[in-house]
C-alpha cells in the first residue's frame, strides 16, 4: 500500500510562492519591466550581502561585492530562463564575484607584512564592550569553519535556501550539503558551549 504524500505545510507553501514571485520578477525584468527589476533587487539584496560576507568578504568590501553581483546579474539577465530559481542563479553570480575578488587580491603586490592594517587594528579592540554586535561574534565563529561547511550552513540556515538548491549551487549531492550543515551546526554548538563556560559569572547585584 502506497502512503499518500503529505500536503505541503503553510510555511513551505509560502516559501515556494515567494521564490516563484522572485523568479517571475527576474523574468519580467529581463523583458524590460523596471518595476519588476526593482522588486527583484529589493527581494534579494540582503541575502546577497549576507552571502558574500560569510564567504569571507570583510564588511567594507561586502557592499562593493554586492553591487558587483547585481551589475553582473543585470548584464546577463537576458540569458536567465528560469530553469532554476532566481535566488540560486543570483547567488551563483555572487559566488563568482567573491572568487574573482579573492584572485585579484592575491595577485596584487603587498606593500607591508600586514595586508589589511585596518582589520588587524580592529581585531585588537576589546570584544566585551556594551553594544557589541552579536552578529560579529557569529561571523568570527563561522570563519573558523572549513569553507565548504561554512557555505552550506550560510546558504541553508542564514539565507534560507532549500537543501536541493544549495546542492545545485555548490555542485555537490544533497546528502553532502546535509552532512556539511550537520557538522557545522555541531561545531558551532560546541564552540558556543565552550565560550559560555569560559565567560565570567555576572557579579551579584
Amino acid at each position: 500500500m502506497t502512503t499518500p504524500a503529505l500536503p505541503p505545510s503553510r510555511e513551505q507553501s509560502r516559501t515556494t510562492s515567494t521564490e516563484e514571485s522572485i523568479t517571475a520578477w527576474a523574468l519580467a525584468a529581463r523583458s524590460g519591466d523596471p518595476d519588476a527589476l526593482d522588486l527583484f533587487v529589493r527581494a534579494l539584496h540582503r541575502d546577497v550581502r549576507r552571502y558574500v560576507t560569510y564567504l569571507g568578504a570583510d564588511p567594507q568590501s561586502a557592499d562593493d561585492l554586492t553591487q558587483d553581483t547585481f551589475l553582473r546579474a543585470l548584464g546577463s539577465l537576458h540569458r536567465f530562463e528560469g530553469r532554476s530559481s532566481a535566488r540560486t542563479w543570483l547567488l551563483s553570480i555572487a559566488r563568482r564575484a567573491v572568487v574573482d575578488s579573492i584572485r585579484y587580491s592575491l595577485s596584487r603586490p603587498r606593500l607591508s607584512d600586514t595586508d589589511d592594517w585596518e582589520s588587524a587594528a580592529e581585531r585588537t579592540q576589546p570584544r566585551d564592550l556594551p553594544g557589541f554586535d552579536d552578529g560579529v561574534a557569529l561571523n568570527e565563529l563561522l570563519d573558523t569553519l572549513p569553507n565548504d561547511r561554512r557555505e552550506a550552513f550560510v546558504l541553508t540556515q542564514l539565507v534560507g535556501l532549500p537543501y536541493a538548491e544549495a546542492a545545485r549551487l555548490s555542485d555537490c549531492p544533497i546528502g553532502t550539503v546535509r552532512s556539511r550543515v550537520a557538522r557545522a551546526r555541531t561545531s558551532l554548538v560546541t564552540w558556543l558551549d565552550e565560550a559560555e563556560r569560559r565567560a565570567p559569572a555576572p557579579a551579584a547585584a
